[in-house]
């Protein structure tokens, strides 16, 4: 029986979370009780097949929240309550629509289970008894509707699910401070390009390269908002912490990316590491050409991984620590797995905080970050 299924798999999640990945096993919920699911599917006036109610005794949804157990579809595991109250809201959704069209939207014998949350995106359960595919496990999608070919039952999906996980880095399986990621990265082609590549004459007709950057530059809270707990603790750490962190990344990022074959790139960055602080240049200077002609290599060889890495390294060698740690790990994250790792490595490994909310912006003080719009929300809310 696929119920029998969905319990060993659930042992095998519960198993592997509790020692990969312990914040995200704390929030999955205790059972659900017999006597709720079968409120929940006569309010609905549908049957839940055995491997849905099978699932909810063991699991009754997943908290929400940054730390939340998801599928690798990025979708939260539903509790009976928001199993009911998604499942009327795509109900209404779909209120209006012909039988064939309610077929390939949104059926009234469907029930959603898993959640994307910014959308009504979710993972959904066929529940009309007597048909082929009941119990089969589709996905919704806002803007083309319902499709199947996840898996014939829940039980099945969750025993894939399980084997992801005990597959690791292979199936996108990210752990990270205690919690599970999925994630996947698509590492540089560094091969094109030489060293040996001569450098462009001052008047050839190249793109510019942005030198508006400063150090003084302010990043806005937001931006390290994204980087949640690793965000939060750039805000904290001492601006040299932060600056021995971007020279760091930004090496990382020259080899990932190619750029460090390039003498030009090269000594600009051991120079960094030396401490020497760099003269600002003018669109001639032998650095800055090399970055240009990169530019027009990038967008021939449609190598956007390098046009961005050669944009953002004048803003690591002329601009903000702050604003250089964000962009290397924006382009980072297409690279590698393990960039989050990374950045808390350059930045010493130092104890994580927790994951910032609106209050930490709001009543952080740190002047190379703009939290003005915090702190302001925040005062409102104390009067």
């Amino acid at each position: 029986m696929t119920a029998d299924l969905v319990q060993d798999s659930w042992s095998r999640i519960d198993a592997w979370l509790r020692e990969q990945a312990p914040r995200t096993f704390a929030t999955l919920r205790p059972p659900a009780g017999d006597e709720e699911i079968a409120a929940a599917q006569e309010e609905l006036g549908i049957t839940f097949p055995p491997d849905l109610v099978a699932s909810l005794l063991q699991h009754n949804g997943a908290l929400d929240g940054p730390e939340t157990f998801r599928f690798s579809t990025q979708d939260r595991l539903l509790g009976v309550s928001e199993i009911v109250e998604d499942t009327k809201f795509m109900r209404n959704v779909a209120d209006g629509l012909d039988e064939q069209e309610a077929e390939d939207y949104w059926h009234h014998g469907y029930a959603k289970f898993g959640s994307y949350g910014a959308t009504s995106d979710g993972l959904m359960i066929d529940c009309r008894t007597g048909r082929g595919s009941f119990g089969a496990i589709g996905r919704f999608f806002d803007e083309t509707g319902t499709s199947f070919g996840q898996a014939d039952s829940l039980g099945r999906y969750l025993a894939e699910l399980a084997g992801r996980l005990e597959s690791g880095r292979d199936a996108g399986v990210v752990t990270f401070n205690g919690r599970l990621l999925w994630e996947w990265a698509i590492p540089a082609h560094p091969e094109w390009g030489s060293a040996d590549d001569p450098l462009p004459t001052p008047d050839e007709q190249l793109p510019e390269l942005d030198l508006s950057c400063s150090p003084t530059d302010l990043l806005h809270a937001s931006y390290l908002d994204g980087l949640e707990e690793l965000g939060a603790l750039l805000a904290v750490l001492p601006r040299e912490r932060v600056a021995e962190a971007a020279r760091k990344q930004l090496r990382r990022l020259a080899v990932e990316t190619g750029l460090n074959k390039y003498p030009e790139v090269k000594s600009a960055l051991d120079a960094l590491e030396r401490g020497e602080v760099p003269s600002r240049p003018d669109q001639t200077d032998p650095l800055v050409l090399r970055l240009r002609a990169v530019l027009v290599q990038a967008n021939a060889h449609r190598d956007d991984t390098r046009r961005w890495a050669a944009e953002k390294m004048a803003h690591g060698i002329w601009g903000s620590p702050y604003r250089s740690v964000y962009e290397s790990a924006g382009i980072r994250s297409r690279l590698t797995v393990d960039w989050r790792a990374d950045l808390h490595a350059d930045l010493g490994r130092p104890s994580l905080p927790p994951i910032p909310d609106e209050q930490f912006w709001g009543t952080l003080r740190n002047p190379a970050i703009d939290s003005s719009w915090y702190a302001a929300q925040y005062a409102q809310e104390q009067d």
